[in-house]
């Protein structure tokens, strides 16, 4: 594979105050990964997609208000990750059209 199509796994966080901008936020996160937790998102994305949601999310919030956190895991660390209870963590399939 390679490094284009690499896909990286990310845990985006966000705390945003107003109503309709966090709505607007979830969605975008909806569309590029699994939401985990009330206000927290798994996403397994290629370096494209990265940028393409940091610019979205960029163009959603406000700077002066929103707090939006992206955290990369490298896949040794990524395997390092401990979940309790009844955590998983959620990655994109890879699928075969026949």
């Amino acid at each position: 594979m390679s490094v284009r199509n690499r896909r990286r796994w990310l845990v985006v966080s966000y705390d945003i105050p107003n109503d309709k901008r966090r709505t607007k936020v979830m969605k975008t996160l909806a569309g590029f990964g699994q939401r985990v937790q009330y206000s927290v998102f798994e996403c397994e994305l290629r370096s494209a997609d990265v940028e393409k949601l940091r610019s979205a999310l960029q163009r959603l919030i406000d700077d002066k208000q929103d707090d939006v956190r992206i955290y990369g895991f490298c896949d040794a660390c990524a395997a390092k990750v401990e979940m309790l209870g009844l955590a998983q963590r959620h990655m994109s399939r890879a699928y075969v059209v026949i």
